[in-house]
């Protein structure tokens, strides 16, 4: 793909109503790309004492935003548009998808009054700061109070979009997430994967053979693992001329568009694999932002499609990447390049095994690939509860730490590796989760596509080349924007409709050797 542009070309005024569409939604899409810029600062560098401003300012963001979305004039445009046969005529074009997408938006927006979407931003700067706190001191009573009016909120929202008679409140937060996704399809989805990747883990965890984890409790300086990790996301494709890296609390990828897109990431001192995980994960995300097409900022084909298709690419990039062994015969002697002979000793095979070691534990974040999967379920069950009004906020900890031990079989210590653990439900996103088992799915299923279109693609890991998947990506997810819904564009790319068998097969094939099966 080429270089976007450094800076906007002057475009000429609006002469058709599709014209004008685009001015406003480039319009509202500035008045967001504000905020994010803003909740990143909050996450990243803004002082503590300026959080009560900051919620002021994000609020009237939102509201800002919200009256530019949903303007009557915007709503008469996309009448117009819909109407102009030749305009339409071809529903892939990039026009069509615009006003198809816009369509959508404009007709949820419309069902929200603007007191409860500022109402919304607000409480979300202070949640996530009390959050933080309670994390840093594991106090859900805390946070309690401010989870309550977040739930409390976020079922009144569910309420002004609605949902089908068959369906639940969830689903109708569930399509800011993924458009058409419903509890019933996600459950159908995690009962038969549940029951296979608990039959995976067992067989794992009792085994008699196991790699080493030692490299995982080997301590590195911090600063030496920040250059390191950076180095191998910029390897994958990552542009720092057009994107940074910082740190934070829980790793996150945010930004405005293509040409500024921030990720953050965290680190300790004793897990390097977890920061280069975590970083890799985050750059995947990056690499989608900085692959949509710099002509469509401000439109749905400049959007990614959905949070299921984002997380594809931020697993593939962590996953089926950054844990395969031709990946870590590139980067095993980079260990020696940063870190010296404080890594002398660590074999190629001890920091593959390390990297791929099947622990069933605490944090999300921090989970083998196998695990991965059983810590959404347990979230995707409370979020339906919350909402449902059948889970009361403060009994999130009893089920939460319940649930652990029944999917996993551990105990859960505190509240901060417990239910403090994710910033999510602070933020206020509610169906949300699913998307990360959904991802890692799709992840599964196009990175095969990608192997059999790129015969060699290992052996172009091996000599530290990964440019190949990087174009293969940019040309067939990324720069489609929401020209397709997601299972359109999985089954447009790999011809198949989405099956949890390429991920399965993933597992198994990398993860029964290695544990002597």
């Amino acid at each position: 793909m080429t270089s976007a542009p450094s800076t906007p070309t002057k475009s000429s005024p609006p002469t058709t109503p599709y014209q004008e569409l685009v001015v406003m939604l480039k319009q509202t899409n500035l008045l967001g790309s504000s905020s994010a810029i803003l909740s990143w600062d909050q996450e990243t560098m803004m002082p503590s004492q300026g959080l009560a401003f900051r919620a002021e300012q994000l609020a009237q963001l939102a509201r800002f935003q919200h009256v530019h979305a949903t303007d009557p004039k915007l709503g008469d445009l996309l009448g117009e548009c819909e109407s102009d046969s030749q305009l339409m005529s071809d529903p892939l074009s990039s026009a069509a998808v615009n006003v198809r997408e816009a369509r959508h938006k404009y007709d949820r927006a419309t069902k929200l009054p603007v007191e409860l979407v500022e109402e919304l931003a607000k409480l979300s700067s202070l949640a996530r700061h009390e959050w933080a706190e309670a994390r840093r001191d594991s106090d859900f009573k805390r946070f309690l109070p401010w989870f309550e009016k977040t739930v409390e909120l976020k079922q009144q929202e569910a309420k002004c979009f609605g949902w089908a008679d068959d369906g639940e409140p969830w689903d109708a937060l569930a399509e800011d997430y993924e458009p058409g996704c419903t509890a019933a399809d996600v459950e159908k989805v995690f009962t038969p994967l549940r029951e296979k990747l608990h039959k995976l883990i067992m067989q794992l965890t009792n085994s008699s053979t196991k790699p080493s984890g030692k490299f995982n409790q080997h301590k590195l300086p911090i600063d030496q693992q920040e250059k390191f990790v950076r180095y191998v996301s910029e390897q994958f494709g990552f542009d720092y001329t057009r994107g940074r890296l910082d740190r934070s609390t829980h790793p996150f990828c945010s930004g405005t568009h293509c040409n500024d897109v921030r990720l953050t990431t965290r680190f300790s001192e004793n897990f390097v694999i977890d920061a280069l995980g975590s970083t890799l994960h985050e750059s995947g995300h990056g690499i989608y932002e900085q692959g949509l097409l710099y002509e469509h900022i401000g439109t749905p084909m400049g959007h990614a499609i959905s949070l299921g298709i984002h997380e594809s690419q931020s697993r593939m990039w962590e996953n089926q990447v950054g844990r395969c062994l031709a990946f870590w015969k590139w980067c095993h002697p980079k260990l020696t390049d940063f870190f010296g002979s404080a890594v002398d000793g660590f074999t190629l095979e001890e920091v593959f095994g390390a990297s791929n070691i099947v622990t069933p534990d605490y944090i999300r974040v921090e989970a083998d690939e196998a695990t991965y999967n059983m810590h959404i379920m347990i979230r995707f069950d409370l979020e339906r509860g919350l909402l449902s009004g059948d889970l009361k906020p403060a009994d999130v900890p009893g089920v939460w730490n319940a649930k652990y031990k029944d999917y996993l079989g551990i105990d859960i210590p505190d509240d901060r590796r417990g239910c403090l653990q994710d910033i999510h439900w602070s933020m206020g996103s509610m169906g949300y989760f699913p998307t990360y088992t959904l991802g890692n799915l799709y992840a599964a299923q196009l990175y095969d596509k990608a192997q059999a279109d790129i015969p060699d693609l290992h052996d172009q890991f091996e000599a530290g080349e990964f440019g190949a998947l990087k174009t293969w990506l940019n040309k067939n997810i990324h720069s489609h924007g929401q020209r397709y819904r997601a299972a359109d564009l999985c089954e447009h790319v790999t011809g198949k409709a989405l099956s949890a068998d390429p991920l399965m097969q993933h597992l198994q094939g990398k993860l029964r050797p290695l544990y002597g099966i």
